[in-house]
């Protein structure tokens, strides 16, 4: 988590197991909304789920639950409640009301981790976009708990302290910083082309599968990587050679399930680099218990980019710390395989699809990498053939690794 020198904030998270959803696999939303929550410099300690149809229109959980959860948050000075949904303006004041304590929703946590992670002004830029969209249908009876000066999480304020009340600023703010986008954006499309023609790959996934280690292995640069959600938001472009193939290679801003929409819109030419690109390196972490479900809302944001066409190379990351659980026919007792060689999982269903070429490796132990290595190659180097034609006298030379 990020260190800020204070006092962690204690939490409690709380969902709802929808009509057709395994309770499992809600565990596992709630798992993500605490590492969230630890990212963002909270200490989780206490999860409420209840099966609903719906939420509740005015308190997101029904009665008895509500009770419940501001006993507990009574009881154990909780400071703050977070839910795994995004909570209504209504929903939002009648919660606060019920448990005495400051209320998030999942788009306000994931808002506020872009704020702390921000480094570049158009970063910045990008994230208080997002921010002052979010707040600004939510202005009524919200802002006495987002004053700046209250200082938390969900409580990074995207600008000034006390002109922001008025939804006439907040609007003209938004029209500002979408002109200041506007100028950004054309700045980088002009930066892209002036690349040249050379093949661009675009590094996307899950937030927090090993992006930026890759990113480090090929390209033997030193970029900022860390066990932590979104450790990056900057797109960061490098030369990459493999034998005697350059080519570009940029790393992305993680995907995440329920990504706001308006981070989307506000990372727009953050993301265009993967619409741009030639060939999509999407890394997944085979260690994540739910790795499938990463798999498909990657692909549905691929989709939502018209990316999802593209030349891909599906690359299986943290196989060290792969484990692997079947059901025998005969009994419900979960059989587990630990540590599966390269050639077991080469048998799996995960080397079996036959719309992208699958890899398998462990970036922090440098295994299996030369293998990536030389299918990279081989895929970049279809791409420049069908580019340059007259080139392809070039690539008759073994790849060397380097």
């Amino acid at each position: 988590m990020i260190d800020t020198g204070k006092p962690l904030e204690k939490a409690v998270l709380v969902g709802i197991i929808y009509p057709g959803q395994d309770e499992r696999v809600v565990e596992d939303f709630l798992g993500e909304l605490a590492f969230l929550a630890e990212t963002a410099g909270a200490e989780p300690l206490k999860k409420f789920i209840q099966k609903l149809d719906i939420p509740n229109p005015r308190t997101f959980v029904g009665t008895g639950k509500i009770e419940e959860i501001a006993k507990f948050v009574e009881e154990n000075s909780i400071d703050i409640a977070i839910f795994d949904d995004e909570l209504t303006p209504s929903q939002l004041r009648n919660i606060e009301k019920e448990l005495g304590c400051r209320i998030l929703d999942r788009t306000n946590l994931i808002l506020d981790i872009f704020a702390r992670r921000a480094r570049t002004s158009h970063a910045r830029t990008q994230v208080e976009l997002a921010q002052y969209q979010y707040l600004l249908p939510r202005l009524t009876g919200l802002w006495t708990h987002l004053e700046r000066q209250r200082g938390g999480i969900g409580l990074r304020g995207p600008g000034e302290t006390e002109i922001e009340t008025d939804r006439r600023i907040i609007r003209e703010r938004i029209s500002l910083l979408k002109g200041q986008l506007k100028k950004i954006d054309t700045q980088m499309a002009t930066q892209r082309k002036n690349r040249g023609k050379m093949v661009r790959v675009a590094l996307v996934g899950y937030t927090n599968v090993g992006k930026s280690t890759i990113m480090n292995l090929l390209s033997k640069s030193d970029l900022f990587a860390e066990n932590k959600l979104f450790a990056t938001l900057d797109t960061t472009v490098r030369k990459v050679v493999i034998g005697n193939l350059p080519f570009l290679l940029s790393d992305t801003v993680g995907f995440i399930r329920k990504l706001p929409h308006d981070l989307v819109e506000s990372f727009k030419s953050t993301l265009d680099e993967v619409r741009e690109s030639d060939l999509l390196l999407h890394i997944v972490d085979i260690s994540h218990p739910g790795f499938e479900d990463q798999i498909r809302i990657v692909n549905e944001t691929l989709r939502d980019l018209e990316s999802m066409d593209k030349p891909s190379l599906i690359i299986f990351n943290k196989i060290d710390a792969f484990t692997y659980t079947e059901k025998e026919a005969d009994d419900l007792t979960p059989v587990v395989k630990e540590n599966y060689s390269l050639d077991d999982l080469k048998k799996t269903w995960m080397a079996a699809d036959k719309t992208s070429t699958t890899v398998f490796i462990s970036a922090k132990n440098k295994e299996n990498v030369e293998e990536l290595r030389r299918l990279l190659y081989e895929e970049v180097k279809k791409i420049h053939v069908k580019r340059y034609p007259y080139n392809a006298f070039l690539f008759e030379a073994e790849v060397d690794g380097n």
